[in-house]
């Protein structure tokens, strides 16, 4: 066990799992697991919206799950749309963001549980997938900003869990509004922590903070001016440095 994670060889790649949180019967089902031809001949298959990437809802809606397709984006895309070049296993990007959000789990920060992930490689380049647990009765923040506006209550834990992030020394690689999640009691969730890693303090924070605004600039062009106020940003940028 590594990480909270058992090592698990199959019949064509390697799984990294966490055995209690699959259960036997899924456990036993190896790689499939990430196949959604598995999951829809279970009738528990739904797709995501939004992102580049390949994603859907599987499992049973009383222990519902996210499986992600790991795919490329940019100009590497031209090349291979979800191959990546192989640099040895501690260096596939599921397996990372698998360790990664575990550790975060272990300080109590608010992200997805990792229930398993695979690769399969193929001669210099491997495929990947990734399963977590869904965060349940949770929208992403640009969801909810184009139904209405958001209380400073909102943004104030917006800014909180965000520097409780970073404080832990999380550098989230793509923070967004799509990757902030709140659910209907207001509680704050952050996902998607590919390419993530931890680091000393530095200009990364910054960074991240400000790839934010501009994200949430960006989705509120053709909205409501009520829905990203400079008040909204300050009350995010307040609940930032009083928790940072």
């Amino acid at each position: 066990m590594t990480n909270g994670g058992q090592r698990i060889a199959t019949s064509t790649g390697v799984m990294l799992a966490d055995p209690a949180a699959l259960g036997n019967p899924l456990q036993i089902a190896g790689e499939s697991l990430f196949d959604p031809t598995f999951w829809a001949a279970r009738g528990e298959l739904a797709a995501v919206s939004g992102g580049r990437g390949s994603a859907w809802f599987v499992g049973p809606a009383a222990n519902p799950w996210v499986l992600r397709h790991y795919r490329r984006g940019g100009f590497a895309a031209r090349v291979s749309k979800d191959r990546y070049w192989w640099c040895g296993e501690s260096k596939v990007r599921a397996f990372a963001e698998w360790r990664l959000l575990w550790q975060l789990l272990q300080h109590g920060l608010p992200v997805p549980q990792p229930i398993a992930a695979w690769y399969r490689r193929e001669a210099v380049s491997y495929r990947c997938d990734l399963l977590m647990r869904r965060i349940a009765d949770a929208q992403p923040l640009s969801a909810l900003l184009l139904l209405s506006a958001l209380p400073e209550s909102s943004w104030r834990a917006i800014g909180l869990v965000i520097a409780h992030l970073h404080r832990a020394g999380v550098d989230h690689a793509d923070l967004n509004a799509h990757n902030i999640l709140l659910d209907s009691a207001g509680a704050v969730s952050v996902i998607d922590f590919d390419r993530g890693q931890l680091r000393a303090p530095g200009k990364w924070r910054e960074r991240n903070v400000r790839r934010l605004q501009r994200s949430l600039a960006k989705i509120s062009q053709l909205l409501p001016p009520d829905r990203f106020t400079p008040a909204a940003w300050h009350a995010f940028l307040a609940a930032y440095h009083e928790a940072g």
